[in-house]
């Protein structure tokens, strides 16, 4: 089934995608892809050698924080 993941945080949309979800693993697939192009994003905007290690360590679980994810048909 195709499904629309979306993650908001206090009202802005920090990532949207759409995915066939048919199981476990392809949910597991579609929340990790999630994850990786959020903390992609991070990496990208770090300034410095510092702020990437940082991040590195963090991953994106600081922008997950307080987050809603929602799944809604595609």
């Amino acid at each position: 089934m195709k499904l629309k993941l979306q993650i908001e945080k206090h009202g802005a949309r920090l990532f949207a995608d759409t995915y066939d979800i048919s199981d476990a693993e392809t949910f597991g697939n579609a929340c990790a892809d999630a994850f990786d192009k959020l903390r992609g994003r991070r990496l990208e905007k770090a300034t410095s050698i510092g702020a990437v290690l940082e991040d590195i360590n963090n991953y994106a679980l600081e922008d997950l924080q307080d987050a809603r994810i929602t799944l809604s048909k595609a």
